[in-house]
This record gives structure tokens, sequence and C-alpha cells, in this order.
């Protein structure tokens, strides 16, 4: 068998080789110079033929002096030769300041052509005058300038319009646009603004930094190994899912799973945010949806992740106006097309992120497109423990830093919650000139993040010790009611909109709430009022909030959870988002009559004022307790827990199932 001869290696090219440029750019560079040139010979270098502009009256004085050959009358404006070249403005003569209104004194320049304009108060004599001095009155314009500048003048913006249409043209057929009529090539309209991760440029993440979310991890660590080892999956007949939606509430790192999965899993990584693809201009949506699965066809095996996709995959049927689907559903539809058109051999896989599932189309959500649905949780305890190690790395940390008992302090906190809670108080131990962060800094960080920094008021001894007395008011009840949260913290130093704050910590994390917790809860907001009026026996306007958050309990109890008996077990509350928060709204009338709206109102009412009574039942029990407590806040300011125990005298809160509150 006779061997192929060895490929012949590329000449290089001689060093005054010039490299040819393609048609395009030098139809561009033709266009350009003609432009240039245009430019510069009217405007910066004008010719010796140009006309100078002269007054009337040197115009009438060279003309009887025999010195002018011919002009063209247009309106008031004369255009005209001389016989022999003018100078003007006289070399020599001083220059005027240009009067209000009037153009600036052009620079002396001599030329053999001008141009005048006539006075208003017109001359009638003015052309048997020319007549006697042998001036020729011409009906044509005198032809001035060069040939070019006719040329300019006449085909330039001709050419300059042909020659940006050629260029639309091509630039669309070359990017697939197909012409004029494709989206996708004019001016890139069309083209995807995906971001390619680069090992080599981007801080590549790992599944190493992402804690507290081991759930969610373990079904992406899925994900990646099925990309490097497909053999492994596909021997049993399995096939990679085409699509992962990843819906969590903001902050407990759906974006950050995401960048790790580009880091581990060694394929093409684009990323794009859901809003990117949305464009005033109809059509261009589902250009870039295009443009971003064939760049991802094109890469596999590639990972295609989506941002917020929440922005263009709502329910259709939502954004018609004169009968038209929206923009955000050309977009949706052309998703659905793409990932129809996927394989289980391409190896292109879809992650998607939202916190809004309940509004995503039911046809992105069926199983072929979006095979699985993981659920990044706000992380527990143990989670919080683990998220702040990770964060806390390049940190120097204090002997006395408790990340347990930081963990334990802040329930409900996602992981980016957390990554601030690390840097503010790294930022306050730097401010501090601190060699390390201590606990004292991340409880202080904790206080400025939830309620805000401090204000500096200057308050009077009267006001001080009443908000003594309000915060007062909430420790103590939540040391004697049963089942209520442990008191963690005191202070009476104002931060944000409020004067005073009491911080209570659960032992541990709940999902589940009993009714007699709740009324807890509800008793421990009221103590500031009740402990104003058991005192003093007035009312401030310092338990605004407390009575709206404790509203909202008790309104919540007696509409969403059933714990009213003159009710029973009817939702008579919007819908609520699970991973926002917060209620919504009906969309028309309210689904219930005025007679239950009635009924819920007294319930509410009936919560509260029960609630009330017990709590100013307690501190009338206890008064020595809340006025120790007043008194060592007023020296302090602020006191920890075991200060709180000390200048009170209290054991902490029993355990509820020890002893029920009785209501």
């Amino acid at each position: 068998m006779t061997p192929y001869p060895p490929p012949t290696p590329p000449t290089k090219p001689a060093a005054n080789a010039r490299p040819k440029l393609p048609p395009r750019k030098m139809w561009a560079l033709f266009i350009l110079a003609l432009v240039v040139n245009y430019v510069v010979s009217v405007f910066l270098f004008p010719s010796s033929d140009a006309p100078i502009t002269v007054p009337y009256t040197v115009f009438r004085d060279e003309a009887g002096k025999g010195n002018v050959e011919s002009i063209y009358s247009r309106n008031t404006s004369i255009e005209g030769r001389f016989k022999a070249p003018v100078t003007w403005p006289p070399a020599g003569q001083p220059k005027q300041k240009p009067l209000r209104g009037t153009q600036a004194q052009q620079p002396s320049r001599t030329a053999g052509t001008f141009t005048t304009e006539l006075p208003a108060f017109f001359d009638r004599q003015l052309e048997p005058f020319l007549i006697s001095h042998g001036v020729e009155i011409s009906a044509v314009p005198i032809q001035q300038g060069s040939g070019w500048a006719t040329l300019i003048y006449g085909f330039g913006p001709a050419i300059l319009l042909i020659g940006f249409y050629v260029w639309m043209y091509r630039r669309a057929a070359a990017q697939g646009g197909g012409g004029m009529g494709g989206m996708g090539g004019i001016f890139g309209i069309g083209r995807s603004k995906a971001r390619r991760y680069d090992a080599e440029k981007d801080d590549r993440v790992t599944f190493n930094d992402v804690a507290g979310i081991d759930e969610a991890k373990n079904e992406l660590v899925e994900i990646v190994d099925f990309l490097k080892a497909p053999q492994k999956y596909t021997r049993l007949g399995g096939t990679a899912p085409k699509g992962v939606l990843l819906v969590g509430s903001p902050g407990t790192g759906k974006t950050l799973l995401a960048r790790a999965v580009a880091g581990e899993a060694g394929v093409p990584f684009f990323s794009m945010s859901a809003a990117e693809f949305v464009e005033m201009i109809v059509g261009v949506g589902a250009a870039r949806v295009r443009d971003l699965f064939k760049q991802a066809r094109e890469s596999a095996p590639a990972i295609i992740f989506i941002d917020e996709i929440d922005a263009i995959g709502r329910a259709r049927g939502q954004f018609s106006m004169g009968g038209g689907a929206s923009e955000q559903e050309h977009t949706l539809q052309q998703i659905l097309t793409e990932m129809d058109g996927f394989t289980g051999r391409e190896g292109i896989i879809l992650l998607a992120a939202t916190n809004q599932p309940d509004v995503l189309d039911r046809a992105l959500l069926r199983p072929g497109r979006f095979d699985r649905r993981v659920v990044v949780n706000l992380p527990d305890k143990t989670g919080r423990k683990a998220i702040l190690d990770v964060h806390v790395r390049k940190v120097p940390l204090a002997t006395s830093v408790s990340l347990e008992e930081l963990a334990q302090t802040t329930p409900g906190f996602s992981g980016a919650d957390l990554k601030n809670l690390v840097n503010e108080a790294a930022l306050l131990a730097a401010r501090r000139n601190e060699n390390d962060v201590s606990q004292k800094d991340f409880l202080d960080a904790l206080e400025k993040i939830v309620l805000g920094p401090e204000r500096p008021l200057l308050l009077g001894p009267d006001d001080r010790e009443r908000i003594a007395y309000h915060e007062s008011g909430h420790a103590v009840l939540g040391l004697l009611v049963p089942g209520a949260d442990p008191v963690h913290r005191v202070t009476i130093v104002p931060r944000g909109m409020a004067l005073g704050v009491t911080y209570q910590r659960p032992q541990t994390d709940r999902y589940n709430y009993p009714e007699a917790y709740l009324r807890a809860r509800i008793v421990g907001m009221l103590g500031g009022r009740a402990a104003e009026e058991v005192v003093y026996g007035t009312r401030t306007t310092g338990a605004e909030n407390d009575i709206e958050q404790a509203t909202q309990m008790a309104r919540n109890m007696v509409t969403r959870w059933g714990m009213s008996d003159a009710v029973g077990m009817v939702q008579l509350a919007p819908p609520q988002n699970a991973f926002l928060g917060g209620g919504g709204s009906f969309g028309g009338e309210k689904p219930f009559s005025e007679e239950t709206a009635s009924l819920v109102d007294s319930e509410v009412q009936r919560i509260l004022n029960e609630c009330h009574q017990d709590a100013k039942r307690l501190l009338r029990e206890h008064r020595p307790a809340l006025d120790g407590l007043v008194q060592a806040l007023l020296k302090q300011e602020t006191l920890s827990e075991q200060e709180i125990l000390d200048a009170t005298g209290l054991p902490p809160a029993p355990d509820l199932q020890s002893r029920p509150l009785q209501v």
C-alpha cells in the first residue's frame, strides 16, 4: 500500500507582501476617501476658485473700475467674476468683532469670483450702471469649483446610500439572517448576548464553594457526571434531562449553583438573563433564542443557563394587545420549539432559574422540556453553619467567634444574607482598627443588616426611659410566655426607623407553627404597648410596627390557617408566593360576602385583644423584673442574653409542651 505523501507545509508570505482586503472593506475605504476628500477640500482647505463674500459697496466700486466681468442674480444674491483677482478683506485691516446676529469676519483671501447680497433699498439704476461699465449679466449660474466637487455634490449622497444598503445586505447574509429580511443580521440586533464561560479568565467556582443546599447540589452533580461520562447512564437506556429548573427564594444560591456547574462540567457554558432576549422590536427575542441554541449545538456537549426565566416564560394569553401576541410570547414559543429539537445525543442541557414558578407557562414545565425541578430552599441551622464556614475562609476570626451561635441567631437568612453578614462584620472590625473579627462585630453587623445603621439621636431622659420600658416589655414577656423564642439581645440604641430593638432567636428552625406559639408571638409583639400602659397609663406612636406585625399574623391565623372557630377552615386570603413572600390580590371581586369579611375583622380583633390583655396581666404580675431590666438598659443601653436574665432574675421561657398558654 502506497503511503500518502506528507502534507506540504504552508508557505509563509513574503515580508513585503501586502494582505488583500476583501471587496466589502475596499468599498468602505473608497467611500470614506470620497467623504474625507470632500471635507478637506471644501471646509479645511478651500481652493482658490472658491468665491469670496464681499460687501455690496465693494462690488459696486469694482464694477465702476471696470473690474467685474460678469454676474448672475438670483433673488437678492449676486454671483460674479472679477477680471483681476481681488483680495478681501484687505491685508492689514484690523479684525472687527461681529455684531449680534451677523456672521464672523472671514479670513483675508484673494479670489477671481465673488458673492454679495443686494441691500433692502435696492438701487434701480444698478442695471444701467452695470451695462454702461461692460458687465455681462448672465441668465445662467456662473460655473465655479472643480469637477470633483460637482461629482461629490451630485452623486456622493446616492453612492453613500447604495453602499450602506449593500453593506447591510452582505452583513445579514453572512450572519444567516436571510438578507435584509432577517433580523439576525442588521447591526447584529438578533445576535445572542450570551456570555460564554472562560475557565482561564473567569473565577472558577466549584461544588466545594456551594454549601448549605446539599439536596439541590446533588441533583446538579449528577448532571455534570452525565456530561463527563454519558456511557455510565446510557448503557441502561437512560438519557440526559433536557432541562433543569432551579426554583428558590432570592439569594439562596441558584446562580451560584449554575456557576459551579460551569466550573465542574468542563464543557461550553452559555449564560444569559431572560430580560436580555426582549427588545421593543418584534422578533428580536426569537432571533436571539435561535442564535443562542445554534451556538450551543455547534459547541455540543454544552450547557445553557437562563436566569430569571419568568421574564419571558410567563403563561401565554396575558400580554395580547389588539389581538396580536406580544414579544414575550414570540420568544417563549421559540424556546419551546428549540427545546423540542433536543435529542439525547446532542448533549445540550438547559438550566433555568426563577423565584416565580407559579407564573410559568405549563407547556414550558412539562416533562420533555424541563424534566427536573430542583427546589433551592433557605438553609437550616446546619446549612447556615456550613455557609458561614465557606465565607470566613479568608477572614481572620477571634477566639470568641462561635459560628454555631451565629447560625442559630440567623434563622431565615439566605446564603447571600450570610455572605453579606460576614462582609459587614469584617468591614466593621476594620473601622475599629482590630486585627481580627470578633463575635461582637458579627452581632453588631447583624443589627445593622436587620435594622439599619445607628442614628445619633439626642433623646431626653423621659424618652429614653419610655423606650427602655417599651423594649423591656417585649423582653420580659419573651421570658414569661411559654413557647416564646429566647430573648437574645435588647438595645435602646436607635437604628434605622426603630428607637430600640428586642431580638429573639428560636432554638431550632421551625417549619410548622402551633396556634399556641403564634399567640405567644403576638403577646410578645404587643408587650411594648402593654408596658407603656401599665407604667404610664398612656399610649405613644412607638408601637406602630408592633401593631402592624401582630395584626398581620392574627389575620393569617383567621384567613389562611383556619385557627378561628367562628370562621372555620376556609381559605379567605389570596394566594401567596412561597419564594418571594407577601400575599397576592384577588383578580376580581372577593370570593366571600361582606358578612364574612365583617366576621373576619371581628375575629382578628378578638385575638389581638386577648393577647393584649394577657400581656398587661403578665407585666403587672412581674413588675419588679420589668423595672430591673429598665434600669440595666438605661445604664448599659445594650444587653446580651445572660445580662437580661441577671437583670430580671427570671429563667428562660418554659417549653410550650410543659405548660400550654391559657387564653
